[in-house]
C-alpha cells in the first residue's frame, strides 16, 4: 500500500472535516490558566480542530466566539433544573454562530466523587462558571452544589423538545447503549458521543472503546457516531475510528496544554496527537482516515 500522501479528513453532520479530533467540553478553563476557554478556542482553531463549549465555562458563548471568529465552535448543554437559563444559554450559542449543541444526559445526578466531598472544593469567586453565576448565587459553589443544579427529570420527550426547538443539529452525549443510539435517532438527534463521562459517574461502567462497536451498528446511518475517554494518542484516534467512530473528543490532555502554555499549549497538544495519528495511517497502511474501519480490527478471543 502506498502511504506516502495521508489524509485525515472525515465527515461529520454532513460536513467534511480537515481531521477527526474536536475539543472535548470542559468545565472552568480559567482554573488552568488566566485566559481561559478564549485561549483554548484560539489554540482549537489554530489546529482546525472544533471547539466544544462547556456550559460551565468560565466564559460565555459570545466572548469564546469573539476571541476565535474563524474558529468552528459547538456548544454543550447541561439541562439545568431553571430551563430557562438552558435556554438562554442555548439562544446565546445560536446567535454566536456555534454550529451544533451537544445535550449531556449522563449526569441527572452527581456520580460518587469521594475526593471532591472530602476536600469541599469550591470555585474561587473570580473565576465562577458562567451558568451557576446566572442563578445569582450569593456564595461560591462546591462541584456538588454545582451538580445539583442539574435537572434529573430530564428525558427523552425534553431532547426531541430541544431537537425540534433548535436550528442547529443535536447531538447527545452520554450514550454507552445501541438502545440508547437508537432511541437519540427516533427523538430527533444528529450526532451521539459515546461517552462514560471521563469515569467520573458510574463506577465501572464501560468504557467508550468497549461499548462503541455494538452502537455505531445499532446507529447505522441515521446518526453519526463521535467516542470520548482515553484519547490521548494519535493511535488512540487510529483506533477509534477502526471501531466506527467518525470523530473522537480529546479533554484532559487540552486542558494540560493549557496549564502548561495557554494558547500555545492547546495548539501544541493538538498538532502532537495530528502527528502522531499521521504515522498511525501510514504505519497502519490505511492512508485515509475514512477508509478506516472494522477490516483493521483484529478481533482476539478470550
Amino acid at each position: 500500500m502506498d502511504v506516502s500522501d495521508r489524509d485525515p479528513s472525515t465527515t461529520v453532520l454532513g460536513r467534511s472535516r480537515p481531521h477527526p479530533v474536536i475539543v472535548a467540553p470542559t468545565a472552568a478553563h480559567r482554573l488552568a490558566h488566566p485566559d481561559g476557554e478564549q485561549a483554548s478556542a484560539r489554540g482549537a482553531a489554530a489546529a482546525r480542530a472544533i471547539f466544544c463549549l462547556s456550559s460551565l465555562a468560565t466564559a460565555d458563548p459570545a466572548e469564546v466566539a469573539a476571541a476565535a471568529p474563524d474558529g468552528e465552535r459547538w456548544f454543550q448543554l447541561y439541562v439545568f433544573r431553571d430551563r430557562g437559563l438552558s435556554r438562554e444559554l442555548l439562544a446565546s450559542a445560536t446567535d454566536s454562530g456555534y454550529e451544533a449543541i451537544v445535550i449531556t444526559v449522563d449526569l441527572p445526578v452527581l456520580g460518587i466523587r469521594e475526593r471532591d466531598v472530602r476536600s469541599q472544593y469550591v470555585i474561587p469567586d473570580g473565576i465562577a462558571a458562567v451558568s451557576p453565576a446566572a442563578m445569582r448565587r450569593d456564595r461560591p459553589l462546591s462541584m456538588v452544589q454545582i451538580g445539583e443544579l442539574i435537572d434529573p427529570t430530564l428525558t427523552w420527550s425534553d431532547v426531541e423538545e430541544f431537537a425540534s426547538d433548535c436550528d442547529l443539529p443535536v447531538l447527545v452525549k452520554g450514550v454507552l447503549t445501541p438502545e440508547d443510539a437508537r432511541l437519540a435517532a427516533e427523538h430527533g438527534a444528529a450526532g451521539v458521543v459515546v461517552s462514560n463521562h471521563g469515569g467520573r459517574q458510574l463506577d465501572t461502567v464501560a468504557a467508550g472503546a468497549e461499548a462503541l462497536p455494538a452502537i455505531v451498528e445499532a446507529a447505522g446511518d441515521r446518526v453519526d457516531v463521535l467516542v470520548d475517554g482515553g484519547i490521548r494518542r494519535g493511535t488512540d484516534v487510529l483506533k477509534a475510528l477502526a471501531l466506527g467512530a467518525r470523530a473522537v473528543m480529546v479533554g484532559r490532555p487540552v486542558i494540560w496544554g493549557l496549564a502548561v502554555d495557554g494558547e500555545n499549549g492547546v495548539r501544541t497538544v493538538l498538532e502532537l496527537i495530528l502527528a502522531e495519528f499521521d504515522i498511525a495511517l501510514a504505519l497502519a497502511g490505511v492512508p485515509r482516515a475514512s477508509a478506516l474501519g472494522p477490516t483493521n480490527v483484529e478481533r482476539r478471543s478470550g
